[in-house]
């Protein structure tokens, strides 16, 4: 184990965030807390040159940059006390191996009950386990004092973390998204005095410069005399404030509604089952390979028939029955019988044994096939507008289960008819082609040409690519989304792909690059839902119980807005999670119904049963949390 160039003495850190891995979500995660969040972090590298680790030493030896390193082989109890998590307010466990992790949360709840921990695990049902078991150990290991301190343990999977920003992306373009009870929101620049639109929630900034969602104005310097950006103004300042590039919206991109029932609920049984039958693939069995062994067949049985006629004539049912017989090894020995009839009976089983297994093979493909077709729904061929998407995997069914939150008609491409979607995909009634998109004219299929955007989230970068390029050529103005786990190939491609389509939108998503946020939220605390960085600041959404709280109780909305620091943006009842009617099921998901109204009458006066999801500074959440107005020394805060 090795310290490079510690600033600070191991004793005199305190409240500090400690980052344990080296790969692509190490890294943004580091970059956030340091860049975005404002905060000091030390990073636990088990090597100085492999994986991100060179990338992240880079972070370290920038002067301005408060983060720190630590190099040690295993996570193990030396370890995290010289990274000081005897001291730190939050580790994050990131190293692909889940024994690694878990055994690392076990050391540092010991060395510390009251750390919060955010752990990634690929296994879900164990991470919720993990989670448990931690908590309970707060409870047995910490001796808090009675002070009321954020103690919790997060199980993320980077996996779950990309969905909102996917389907947001796939369904409205481009913006940093957050996820709350269920539904998902993005920041959208709308220009100076530009009317809200129906989905705009509030008003969560005014831009003073460049936007990175705003490619006008990506080269166009600030304008003299500005006063900088500012987060959460009041309604005068964001509608009328002169020399501004723009407003920053928070806009709703899902909707709490169920899915439509698929047409048999809607019709009738028997019209839905006439309509199914109309649209069976009947075809498959008139395949070519099909015909042609059928025809082999046939056209054996036919000879075998004439030479039968010949040597024992009799009726010509007779001359076709006894060799068909005889090739299916069903007739008696002809013993009894005329040699010539012997011999025909011994060449009609050896066909028999050459052709029976070309019978029975085609036969089971075009069965197959016809299942596959069965299962499959193709689109309707009026269908417009609609995105499609590709691969039902883990985080394929998660998307399409919020992109039918949306008002977006959606289409599946899934080659795989047992892929954990597939089943999602019927109980909704989503069109679904249980084939191989790479294959030509299966996106044609899947109407690319009328599509708006394309989602492909296939568990190959390759594939992904092959497959975006191909939808390219069909539709070169197509929106395009697709994943891919290395985080510099997903910058290539994207840089790349722009290149080439100038017109078009191409958002390449790095896995590890989409969860970095929701990892740093939590390591900031539970009540803690996300962050979204504005130009050179941020805004933290959180939930907070209004009881205790003076800002908030017995105020309205609007004597509850506190300029620059707070904004209330939801109301809902303050009842823990997972109790009764608080979630819904389909498909084996967990669909959140909402919990909180998004617009609140500015008049509504809070209560202290409620509990309100907020938007705020640093400085504002410090101020709301703990009463004491902090020193505004960061910019950032």
């Amino acid at each position: 184990m090795s310290t490079l160039h510690l600033r600070i003495p191991v004793g005199q850190r305190s409240q500090h965030m400690v980052i344990c891995g080296d790969d692509g979500l190490a890294r943004r995660l580091a970059v956030t807390l340091d860049a975005v969040c404002g905060e000091a972090v030390t990073v636990v590298l088990p090597s100085r040159r492999e994986g991100h680790a060179p990338e992240i030493a880079a972070l370290h030896r920038d002067p301005l940059s408060p983060v720190e390193l630590l190099v040690a082989a295993r996570p193990d109890e030396q370890t995290l006390r010289a990274a000081g998590v005897e001291r730190a307010a939050a580790l994050a466990l990131t190293y692909r191996d889940d024994q690694v992790n878990v055994t690392a949360a076990l050391l540092a709840r010991t060395l510390n009950p009251t750390i919060r921990l955010v752990v990634r695990m690929y296994n879900r049902e164990r991470g919720q386990h993990l989670e448990r078991l931690l908590d309970r150990a707060v409870l047995a290991l910490g001796r808090t004092g009675g002070t009321s301190l954020d103690m919790s343990t997060t199980v993320l999977s980077d996996t779950d973390t990309a969905v909102p920003e996917l389907v947001a992306a796939a369904a409205v373009g481009q913006g940093d998204t957050l996820q709350i009870e269920g539904q998902v929101f993005r920041g959208v620049v709308r220009p100076a005095r530009t009317p809200p639109q129906s989905a705009d929630l509030a008003t969560l900034a005014v831009l003073s410069g460049a936007h990175q969602d705003d490619p006008a104005s990506e080269d166009s310097p600030e304008t003299p005399g500005e006063e900088g950006t500012q987060l959460l103004p009041d309604t005068v300042t964001s509608y009328h404030r002169q020399f501004t590039h723009g407003r920053l919206m928070l806009e709703e991109v899902t909707h709490h509604h169920r899915p439509e029932p698929p047409p048999r609920d809607r019709c009738g049984y028997g019209a839905w089952l006439r309509d199914r039958l109309a649209h069976l693939p009947w075809k498959v069995f008139l395949a070519r390979e099909v015909l042609a062994v059928f025809g082999a067949l046939a056209t054996i049985v036919l000879v075998l028939a004439v030479a039968t006629a010949l040597a024992e004539p009799g009726p010509l049912w007779k001359s076709v029955y006894l060799p068909l017989l005889d090739i299916f090894t069903m007739g008696d020995p002809a013993t009894d019988e005329s040699p010539a009839r012997r011999v025909l009976q011994l060449l009609a089983g050896f066909v028999g044994l050459a052709v029976l297994p070309l019978v029975v093979a085609a036969t089971m493909n075009a069965t197959e096939a016809f299942r596959k077709a069965s299962v499959g729904h193709p689109p309707a061929e009026d269908l417009s507008d609609h995105i499609v998407l590709v691969g039902l995997g883990k985080i394929g069914t998660r998307v399409l289960a919020q992109l039918r939150t949306t008002a977006h008609q959606v289409v599946v491409i899934e080659r795989d008819p047992h892929a954990r979607g597939v089943s999602l995909a019927r109980e909704l009634g989503v069109p679904l082609l249980l084939e191989d998109a790479g294959v030509p004219g299966v996106l044609d299929r899947a109407r690319i040409r009328q599509s708006r955007s394309l989602l492909v989230l296939t568990r190959d970068d390759g594939e992904n690519l092959d497959i975006v390029m191909a939808a390219r050529e069909i539709n070169p103005r197509v929106r395009v989304v697709m994943r891919l786990y290395d985080d510099d190939f997903a910058a290539t491609v994207s840089r790349t792909m722009r290149a080439s389509y100038p017109d078009a939108t191409t958002r390449s998503r790095s896995v590890s690059a989409l969860a970095a946020l929701p990892f740093s939220a939590a390591m900031m605390g539970r009540h803690v839902l996300g962050i979204m960085p504005v130009e050179r600041g941020a805004l933290l959404f959180t939930t907070v119980d209004v009881a205790g709280h003076p800002e908030l109780e017995g105020r309205s909305i609007h004597q509850a807005f506190r300029q620059h620091e707070w904004r209330v943006l939801a109301v809902g009842s303050a009842v823990e999670p997972g109790s009764p009617g608080s979630t819904d099921t389909l498909g084996g998901l967990r669909l959140d119904r909402p919990g909180f109204d998004w617009r609140p009458a500015h008049g509504l006066i809070l209560h202290a049963g409620d509990r309100v999801v907020v938007a705020s500074t640093r400085r504002g959440l410090d101020f709301l949390m703990t009463g004491v107005q902090p020193h505004p020394t960061d910019p950032r805060r």
